[in-house]
């Protein structure tokens, strides 16, 4: 069976590159993942981030990358297929917008950094106004996100595949640090509390 997400990506120089390198035997025979559809873990995954970086190329074959943030969950599971986002304005210079218009294709990229995981997604993407599909504008808007949506992105799988937790940082965003030391600054109270009331009672014992 084939491993779809490298039958996308492989080309006669991605082959050849791994011959060189001596990697070229790794990847034959039966390497089958399932890619063509999401499963609950993908879909968890994807809807805790609250960021992903999306590339595109032109139409002169440069390639672009460019982060995509909101609200966590922002980025939409419309069904087992297909995700979308409202793409909110940002310095206006819509490189990828515009490279989509020619070339449909993208790859996402979405991290989780704590847990030092990586998804990556090859997908077709497709451009709508913001009023061409009013359940999937409700499904992508957020009313409590103060930011400018100006379009949709809806995007169709074409495979998708893990990366392994290698070189990957930790990192945590200041919510993820405040719920973690929550608990420990409620304990330190606590203690300051126990250390006084206890001073308290040891100071009147030396009064008596």
């Amino acid at each position: 069976m084939p491993y779809h997400f490298l039958d996308v990506a492989s080309t006669p120089n991605v082959r050849l590159a791994q011959a060189e390198m001596g990697a070229d035997q790794i990847w034959l025979g039966d390497h089958h993942r399932e890619s063509d559809s999401f499963t609950e873990s993908e879909l968890a995954f994807i809807a805790a981030r609250d960021s992903f970086y999306i590339a595109s190329v032109s139409e002169t074959g440069w390639p672009y990358v460019q982060h995509r943030g909101g609200p966590s969950g922002f980025l939409k599971a419309v069904d087992r297929k297909t995700l979308a986002f409202a793409d909110y304005r940002g310095n206006r210079q819509y490189i990828s917008t515009g490279n989509f218009a020619a070339n449909d294709r993208a790859c996402l990229f979405l991290v989780d950094y704590p847990r030092r995981a990586r998804l990556k997604i090859y997908m077709h993407v497709e451009k709508l106004t913001l009023d061409a599909d009013p359940s999937l504008t409700d499904l992508v808007f957020d009313a409590g996100y103060r930011a400018k949506a100006e379009r949709i992105f809806r995007l169709r799988l074409e495979a998708f595949d893990w990366n392994c937790p290698q070189h990957i940082t930790p990192r945590y965003t200041e919510q993820e640090v405040e719920t973690a030391v929550t608990p420990l600054r409620e304990r330190l109270t606590q203690l300051e509390a126990e250390n006084a009331a206890l001073r308290a009672r040891l100071q009147a014992l030396g009064e008596q």
